[in-house]
């Protein structure tokens, strides 16, 4: 893949505060049109590496190229050809919603006309065109985000970074930002998620990377990472929390057992034989099952897996 393919570049990224190593060589690309996820702990350097990429933060260290163009010597240039949405509002809740995004406009020096042009362009694209002259502070929460994207879209950025954007949203409100950020990497926008909600980097992302202590610890697609924890599981929900111990036994390889859900599960090879091979041993040994199961790992389980293998 040569740099042309790519809409962002990162190579030795380091940052410290103080006694802190905030990033410790984090390497990282993305190709131009895709959303790349950046999962990571609280504290891994996933908000320093969004700030020193959209121009808010120095790197001590390490080179960085959004859009072409470097983010130290350029960062006028960058800053023209990015949009960027934090983790707070940036909009302001007395005013309706055209009237915040006519101001973005105006900031981004597009004149009235233009700017009234694109905030009525932005409001029809985010199914807010009937908002548009209500008080932001009498939106949702799902709907003010959309606002928020909305804003951050004003000067037609070729990459967008959203960092942690449906934080305090309900399932709703996630579903509605999710949406509109699918319609954007539709268009060809390149989009740089952090996340903490692995459910949201699954339903988005094209490449994940996994950030922990300031790195890359794992990169892949959703289902690559998945297969890092060792294949398909299958789950076992038992009637009875007595035969807990008895259904686990009967189970091949590595068990693990969650009491209070009554769940014991087990990492397969042939899900097809191991779902057979479950409900005929659970049948012999007389052991009831509410629910049987076999399914691919969830990002949890890899993020688990992962964050603990790099703390060893």
């Amino acid at each position: 893949m040569s740099d042309h393919d790519l809409a962002i570049v990162v190579e030795g990224l380091r940052k410290k505060y103080g006694d802190k190593q905030a990033l410790d060589g984090l390497d990282l690309t993305v190709r131009a049109g895709t959303v790349q996820g950046v999962l990571g702990p609280n504290g891994a350097g996933k908000t320093t590496a969004v700030r020193i990429m959209s121009t808010l933060l120095r790197p001590d260290e390490g080179r960085v190229e959004v859009a072409g163009t470097d983010v130290r010597t350029r960062a006028a240039e960058v800053r023209a050809r990015i949009g960027l949405l934090g983790q707070h509002a940036a909009v302001d809740e007395e005013l309706g919603g055209r009237q915040n995004l006519e101001m973005f406009g105006r900031l981004y020096h597009l004149g009235a006309r233009r700017a009234g042009a694109r905030a009525d362009e932005l409001l029809e694209r985010f199914g807010l065109a009937d908002t548009g002259r209500k008080a932001v502070k009498q939106y949702s929460g799902g709907m003010r985000r959309r606002l928020d994207l909305a804003a951050s879209l004003i000067s037609r950025p070729e990459v967008l970074f959203l960092d942690e954007p449906t934080t305090g949203l309900d399932p709703r409100g996630r579903t509605e930002v999710w949406n509109a950020v699918r319609s954007l990497v539709g268009g060809g926008t390149t989009v740089l998620l952090t996340t903490q909600y692995l459910e949201e980097a699954d339903q988005l992302a094209d490449r994940i990377a996994v950030i922990d202590h300031g790195k890359v610890i794992a990169e892949g697609t959703a289902d690559e990472l998945k297969s890092k924890t060792g294949g398909d599981r299958v789950d076992v929900v038992v009637r009875d929390a007595g035969r807990l111990a008895d259904a686990a036994a009967l189970l091949p390889g590595e068990v693990t057992v969650d009491e209070d859900r009554r769940l014991v599960s087990a990492v397969v090879g042939d899900r097809m034989a191991a779902l057979t091979g479950t409900v005929r041993a659970l049948e012999t040994a007389g052991i009831e099952a509410e629910d049987i199961a076999v399914r691919r790992p969830t990002l949890d389980e890899v993020f688990m897996h992962l964050t603990k293998e790099d703390a060893a």
